[in-house]
Parts: C-alpha cells; structure tokens; sequence
C-alpha cells in the first residue's frame, strides 16, 4: 500500500511538472492548405504474358510423322498443312472398308430381288407366312449391314484426313513438339504436336491477386507492368477479367486476374513475367487534406495561459487556429489514399488546418536525456542511484506522457476517417 501511495505521488508531481514546463514552452504547430490532389491506390502483383488466342494443335490418329512443313516461329494460315502422318495403314484400313461396303451391297441386292419374289408369291398364296417372312427378315438384315458398312467407311476416309495436319488459325508456331520419323499415339489424349499464337501484337497478362486485394479490383481499371527483360519500359494495359476461380497454393489464396497488354512493338513475349500495378481508384484535382489533419486534436497540456478550444459536434473534424483560439470545423471525408483525404464539405479551397503540432527542441531535449523517475539507479553504487533519483525530481518526464506530434494527440470523438 505504501508503495502504491508513493508511485501515485511520483505521476502527481510528474504531471505537474509536465503541465508547468509546457506553459512555459511555445509549441508549434504545422499548418496544411485545402487544396486540390490526385489521389490514387494501387496494388501489386505479379503474373506471366501469354497470347490472347493459343491454340494447341494435336492429332487423333496414332502414326509416324511423316513430314513437318514448318518450323518454331514460323507464320501459317488457316487451313495450310503444317505436318503429315505416314497414311499407309490408313489407306489399308479404308480400303478394306470399301471392299466390305462393296460385299455387302451385293447381299443387299440379292436379297432385295429374293424378298420381292416371295412377297408375289405370298400374295397369290403360293407360299407359307413363314417363307415370307424369313424373306423380309433376311432383306433387312441386309439393308443394315450396308448402312453400318458405310459409317465405317466413312470412319476410314475421316481417319485419313486426320492424317494431315493443318493450322486451325492464323498465326505463329511458338513450339513443335515432335520430329519426322516420331511415332505418335492416341490411346487416351490427343498428344500435342503444335502450339500456334494467333496475334503476337496483342498479348495479355494473367496476374495472381491475393484475397486480401481481390475486393478492389475492377473491370476497366487501368494497369501499368514492367518485365525484366526491359526494366526501363513502362506498358500499360486494363482489368478485362476477374475469375471466381480460387487457387491454394501453401495456404495462400489468389485469384487470376486477366489484364491486356497491347504489343505492337513486339516486346512482349509469351512466358515473360510481369510486374503488375492495378490501380484501383483514380481520382484527380479533388480537394482534399493531409489525412493526419482528421487525427489531430490540440493537446490542454500543451495549451498556454491565453488559448483556448472550441471543439464541436462530429465523426469528422479539423482543425483552424484563429488567433489564440483552436477551432474544431465538423467535415464530410471521402475516399483516402493513406496520406490525402477527399474532403466532401465542411472547409473550402485555400483554408489552412493543422496537421501536427512540434516541441521545441530543447524540450525534446530535455525529454531524452533526463532519467526516468521510476528507473532504480543501479544496485550497490548509492552515487549513481541518488543521482539518478536527484535527475528526476529536477526535470524527469513520466514515461507514456507525450512529446510531441499526433501520436500523443488523438480525438477521442470518432475522428479517424474511415479508410484509415
């Protein structure tokens, strides 16, 4: 209890000397113009370059390629053959097709004639229902046998054109993925044998945004990315895409975000990883206020005798000095980039609000070289410890009052903007 008792007398004496040396030193205060700003945000990311339109070009027949007419980097047309399959055994396959199909519309034929005698025959009663019916049975049989031949000849001609490789797009060869002679095979997938860009002049970029970022990024919004490759070019695109679809990767959720990267330099090449600048809010010549403005509050410690605070009803305030009085004005802010805000109403163009106030030097000083008054001297040196304890009562500042700036100066009255 004593204890106690002795601690609270040290804070009381402390405060007092605090409130005494403040009077007695003029603080200053740093003053801001309402003026009109730029005010923009932006986040950071990273993502890769890649044509718009990629097409990878492969085969459904399994084979030996037989010969490749182009090459990496090579330009082609829709519809202009780039490879072919050796078409040997295709060629067998649809043969015997046809050699099938041809059998079997002879037994159609047969059967056809056979089935017409027996329905003249029936008619006149010269034979059983039974005959005739074994007539008109084996006829459709017949009659199918020659349309499934016909699906399988036609199967045999696909087949073949399959054969032959051609480009499904204008464009140009970024890879080739196999070499004449290589045997290909289409068991399951389709093996890639080609991958062709469309238009190399106009590429985009798919970034990888983090959760925490995803919610500000917006269709339309303007972008701004460098690659290593060029660390001196500055290329500008815009939001095209947002995709719903999330990737975990080590508990790290994205999400792609599509970006387009005009080229007609050709620069930009498929692969290159790009770093983004997604600015998700633009606003320009808005008038606007340091943010710190809407955290200050004048200080009654560090008041002189002659000034005094008129405060005010209001979420959001700053504050004007007019002559020796402080004067809280209630403000409407907008939207903030951390270090401006957009003030809506309450104060006009060209008004000067405080932002901060300063202590004199000496008090800082003083503040940072006198010892702290609860800080014991150091044991078994009675020299030191008196000194120390003779250090405070003279000039020692309790620690957590304040020395200066906004930090030791928030409103208590909601006075922090919303974005902040």
């Amino acid at each position: 209890m004593k204890k106690q008792l002795f601690y609270a007398a040290l804070i009381a004496l402390a405060g007092t000397m605090l409130v005494s040396c403040s009077k007695s030193a003029k603080v200053t205060y740093t003053m801001a113009t309402v003026e009109k700003h730029d005010l923009s945000t932006s986040i950071t990311a990273t993502g890769t370059i890649e044509p718009v339109t990629q097409v990878e070009v492969g085969t459904q027949v399994s084979g030996i390629i037989d010969r490749i007419y182009v090459d990496y980097n090579s330009e082609v047309h829709k519809g202009q053959v780039i490879a072919e399959l050796d078409k040997t055994n295709l060629l067998s396959e649809l043969a015997s097709a046809k050699s099938n199909l041809a059998n079997y519309q002879s037994n159609l034929n047969y059967q056809t004639s056979n089935f017409n005698r027996y329905k003249q025959l029936f008619e006149k009663g010269l034979v059983s229902a039974n005959e005739y019916e074994n007539a008109r049975l084996s006829y459709e049989q017949a009659t199918q046998q020659v349309a499934m031949q016909q699906m399988s000849v036609q199967k045999a001609q696909t087949n073949l054109g399959y054969a032959t490789i051609t480009s499904p797009i204008d464009g140009i060869v970024l890879s080739r993925e196999v070499e004449e002679g290589q045997t290909v095979a289409s068991a399951m997938t389709t093996p890639t044998l080609f991958i062709i860009a469309q238009d190399l002049t106009n590429m985009r970029v798919i970034a990888n945004i983090d959760e925490a970022d995803i919610g500000g990024v917006k269709e339309g919004q303007r972008v701004s990315f460098t690659v290593d490759t060029y660390p001196d070019d500055t290329f500008e695109g815009a939001v095209t895409q947002v995709r719903q679809q999330a990737t975990t990767e080590s508990n790290v959720v994205t999400y792609e975000v599509v970006i387009s990267a005009p080229n007609e330099s050709l620069k930009l090449k498929p692969g290159l990883t790009a770093n983004v600048t997604i600015f998700t809010m633009e606003m320009h010549d808005i008038l606007s206020v340091p943010s710190k403005a809407l955290r200050f509050a004048p200080n009654e410690l560090l008041l002189q005798d002659d000034e005094t605070i008129e405060d005010c009803e209001g979420m959001m305030k700053v504050w004007v000095r007019e002559g020796n009085v402080f004067k809280a004005i209630p403000v409407q802010a907008g939207r903030t980039n951390g270090i401006y805000t957009e003030i809506v109403s309450g104060v006009k163009e060209g008004q000067e609000v405080i932002t901060e106030f300063v202590m004199p030097e000496e008090e800082v000083e003083e503040t940072t070289t006198t010892s702290n008054p609860f800080m014991p001297g150091p044991r078994n040196n009675n020299r030191n410890r008196q000194g120390a304890t003779g250090a405070g009562a003279a000039g020692g500042r309790p620690s957590g009052m304040p020395t200066g700036g906004a930090a030791g100066s928030r409103p208590t009255g909601g006075n922090r903007p919303g974005g902040n």
